[in-house]
């Protein structure tokens, strides 16, 4: 896998994960909206640990700044 998130779009993914985990915490959600809503947030911090999203392959999309 090709790296292909940058810094900027990293962040942004790691502040709405914790952010989703947080109105979970605080059981500001909650039922089967919260669950589908909390395992978006799971996806989110895990491709933006692995610096790959795999739709952005599928659309062509690059934010990365490596060559």
């Amino acid at each position: 896998m090709k790296a292909n998130m940058g810094t900027t779009d990293k962040f942004v993914r790691v502040l709405i994960g914790i952010l989703i985990a947080v109105l979970y915490y605080l059981d500001l959600i909650s039922g089967m909206t919260a669950i589908i809503i909390l395992a978006f947030g799971i996806i989110l911090l895990i491709t933006s640990l692995i610096n790959f999203c795999p739709l952005y392959t599928l659309f062509g999309i690059n934010t990365c700044k490596r060559k």
